[in-house]
């Protein structure tokens, strides 16, 4: 087994790449929208009725052609959309993957907010211009504004959860594991039903040579989230790298099962290829 380790975490090395960047544009889609209701019952704060309306159809733009979500929010900031018209721009730039003048567009929303006394909206604009500046592959600027995001004084619960996860995400990409070990414990409390935190602290505590911790974080993202290929591909490396050869085989075709095309599930080929043929009965 010694020679196949070190293959198996290069084998991994795209999945760390994936699953550090999932879904880009679909939370910045998921951020933006939720915004746009006018009433919520899930403590998210609401969008005045004068704003809600052209805030949502300048998403509606965005989401059918990012070049007339640019153009509608452009008008609309002119017109007196305020900071919600900056938010919308920021959202219309991810969309097209234009990420850094999504940055500056959700940094300018979160200062316009702020000067307008929405201390709490301006924190949540600045944790998009993190996801922007993460998805651009700046780590040192998401950091920069998930902290920026945070001391704004975000509510206890999901958000504020989902911010530190983010910026564990960031802090990983820097090398600084044990920053991310504060930001995740602090994720995995504030949003416990994120199998991403789970995982992703699974991934760490692996990296980090803790093997037990890794095996328990990793056992309740399977548990939330048992069809996800990326939580089997890493339920089969933290697996085989506590003498489990027969979890790690089981969990590899899973993610294969699952997910063939997809970075987890190649990866979990790639692992299986390397795992010795299983001795003949007898």
């Amino acid at each position: 087994m010694p020679f196949f380790l070190p293959l198996l975490l290069q084998a991994y090395d795209p999945e760390i790449e994936a699953v550090m960047n999932r879904s880009r544009r679909e939370k910045q889609a998921e951020a933006a929208a939720a915004s746009a209701s006018a009433t919520r019952a899930d403590g998210r704060i609401p969008v005045p009725a004068k704003y809600a309306a052209p805030f949502q159809a300048c998403l509606d733009e965005a989401t059918q052609s990012p070049e007339a979500g640019v153009a509608f929010a452009q008008k609309w900031r002119i017109d007196g959309g305020s900071f919600y018209a900056r938010h919308c721009m920021g959202f219309a730039y991810a969309r097209a993957e234009r990420w850094s003048p999504a940055i500056v567009a959700f940094e300018q929303a979160a200062e316009e907010a702020e000067r307008e006394g929405e201390v709490a909206q301006s924190a949540r604009l600045w944790a998009q211009a993190g996801n922007a500046a993460l998805a651009s592959g700046d780590a040192a600027k998401a950091r920069q504004d998930f902290d920026a995001a945070l001391a704004r004084g975000m509510a206890e619960g999901l958000e504020k959860g989902e911010v530190h996860l983010d910026r564990a995400r960031a802090l990983v990409a820097l090398g600084e594991g044990d920053a991310a070990r504060e930001s995740l414990d602090v994720a995995l409390a504030q949003a416990p039903q994120d199998p991403l935190g789970w995982l992703l602290s699974a991934t760490l505590a692996r990296r980090q040579g803790e093997m037990r911790l890794a095996q328990a974080h990793v056992a309740r993202a399977v548990q939330l989230s048992p069809d996800d290929p990326s939580v089997a591909l890493e339920e089969g490396n933290i697996a085989i790298l506590t003498d489990h050869a027969d979890v790690a085989r089981s969990a590899w075709e899973r993610a294969v099962k699952l997910a063939p095309d997809s970075p987890a599930g190649k990866a979990a080929a790639d692992n299986l290829s390397r795992l010795p043929q299983a001795a003949p009965a007898g």
